[in-house]
């Protein structure tokens, strides 16, 4: 095959550079991650600025035109790579052939919160991107503020984690603080009631009074919160199961949890 001019390949510079950012490190270092797949760079040229380079394949290219001709006209640099580069720059097991070089996304924690937050989730410790990316998706169908990823939480900008949340990632303020005390106090100085999901409560979802503005705080999905984390909170609740499983998944809990104080809070106005 006849290779055109200007197709990237797996050794030029750029595609080396921005193969980098499948590591954590390689983030931090540079500022920058990737987003794959048509309705992750969709959602990320809504804010175009955020966007330094999209590559695609010529077979992506024809089936998103609509991808290339909004990134060209927001003044994107679009740059063709063949199939290898386009797996070096995939962490799927069936690239998609467009990825998006894209600025990382958390803000600072007081950035986060700004105005009259209402609902807010915080991610205390969630070890799988996948879990992460689906509960930052859920907070978003819920209405909610902000997210906020603490203790030793994934990376968002994790690809998995972008995968996961199709595309909401770029829709809420998100932040990172590692100390969950730090957390709590922000949330609550932002009028807040810091609520630990817990499937031990005493206080049962059914029963709760969830009209004031809540943070609602999610623990790693296998060990949940620490005592610490839940009697630092200013409650903790637990979904009931009325069935015979053992629990719920957290994506799960997060979703009943967070449509329930929304659904109180649109109740309230």
């Amino acid at each position: 095959m006849t290779r055109r001019p200007g197709v990237f390949t797996h050794r030029t510079p750029r595609v080396v550079a921005a193969r980098k950012l499948t590591s954590r490190s390689g983030r931090r270092q540079a500022g920058r991650f990737l987003a794959e797949g048509a309705q992750a760079v969709r959602e990320a040229l809504r804010t175009p600025e955020r966007v330094h380079e999209l590559f695609v394949t010529e077979a992506a290219a024809h089936r998103h035109a609509e991808l290339l001709e909004r990134a060209t006209d927001a003044g994107v640099t679009v740059s063709e790579v063949d199939t290898r580069a386009a797996g070096m720059l995939s962490e799927t097991v069936t690239p998609q052939g467009v990825v998006a070089v894209c600025e990382l996304l958390e803000i600072a924690l007081d950035d986060a919160l700004r105005g009259a937050p209402r609902l807010v989730v915080v991610l205390a410790g969630i070890a799988d991107p996948g879990n992460a990316g689906t509960v930052v998706r859920v907070a978003d169908a819920a209405g909610a503020d902000a997210v906020i990823f603490a203790a030793d939480a994934v990376d968002v900008h994790n690809g998995k984690c972008v995968r996961a949340s199709t595309g909401s990632v770029f829709h809420l303020p998100i932040a990172r603080e590692h100390d969950v005390n730090a957390v709590y106090d922000a949330c609550r100085a932002h009028g807040l009631r810091v609520v630990a999901a817990d499937g031990s409560a005493s206080e049962d979802l059914d029963a709760a009074d969830l009209a004031a503005p809540a943070a609602w705080v999610f623990g790693n999905e296998a060990h949940g919160l620490s005592t610490e984390e839940i009697s630092a909170a200013d409650g903790a609740i637990r979904v009931p199961i009325y069935g015979d499983a053992e629990s719920l998944n957290l994506a799960t809990a997060a979703a009943v949890c967070l449509y329930a104080s929304a659904r109180a809070h649109r109740a309230e106005s």
